[in-house]
């Protein structure tokens, strides 16, 4: 019997460490060089897949407040930001989830990506890079919920 609910413990425990370690949700990003909030990304998942839109903006009084993807490519271009998927294709592996990609919408390109939640949850660690991992940058989102 003290198996049984040993067995029954370590399962729940277990379940709900995968689950708080999901990037499915609201995540807050923040700007590299003054520290603000720039956006709320709306991460979600479909087919075993990670995906992310942009959901908000936290723009200036002076900024226009529906801004377009001026430097996007092909379907993209002109596209209005709020709205816009910047991440697609991402597929766990491990405590990572890699393999897609991610749009900067305020240069156009796209580059690989792979994310980890971090810091008990509270933090999205959001990698962007060309070619190898090495060549690229890091963010920290913030848990929007």
């Amino acid at each position: 019997m003290k198996n049984i609910l040993l067995s029954i413990l370590l399962f729940v425990v277990s379940s709900s460490w995968a689950f708080a370690s999901s990037p499915v949700g609201k995540w807050k990003t923040i700007d590299d060089n003054t520290g603000e909030a720039r956006s709320i990304i709306k991460i979600w998942e479909e087919d075993g897949q990670i995906f992310g839109t942009i959901e908000k903006l936290f723009r200036k009084a002076h900024e226009n407040p529906n801004p377009r993807c001026v430097k996007c490519e092909g379907d993209l271009r002109n596209k209005p930001i709020i709205g816009l998927t910047i991440l697609e294709n991402l597929k766990q592996d491990g405590n990572e989830w890699t393999g897609g990609t991610i749009l900067d919408p305020e240069n156009g390109n796209t580059y690989k990506c792979k994310i980890e939640v971090v810091e008990n949850g509270e933090k999205l660690k959001v990698r962007g890079y060309i070619g190898v991992s090495a060549l690229g940058r890091t963010q920290h989102w913030v848990s929007a919920e």
